[in-house]
């Protein structure tokens, strides 16, 4: 029930190619992923030239396992 309220209140609210239009020619696309496609932004924007969300989606990883290295070395 609450996903279908979050649905409806952000109903017209996506990262899409109208939107990117609007902006600054330097635009780029980001979302720290998992994204809903079709919902909050298009594939046409995730895939597209402006994007940056797969190098954002890496460097997250790389950080996620920086943590978890170090983590495991303050438990021993």
């Amino acid at each position: 029930k609450e996903a279908e309220e979050r649905r409806k209140i952000f109903t017209g609210y996506q990262v899409n190619d109208a939107l990117l239009k609007k902006a600054s020619d330097e635009v780029i696309a980001m979302h720290c992923l998992p994204a809903i496609r079709g919902e909050e932004i298009t594939k046409e924007v995730m895939y597209g030239s402006k994007s940056a969300i797969w190098d954002q989606a890496e460097n997250r990883l790389h950080v996620q396992k920086a943590l978890m290295i170090k983590l495991i070395e303050l438990a021993r």
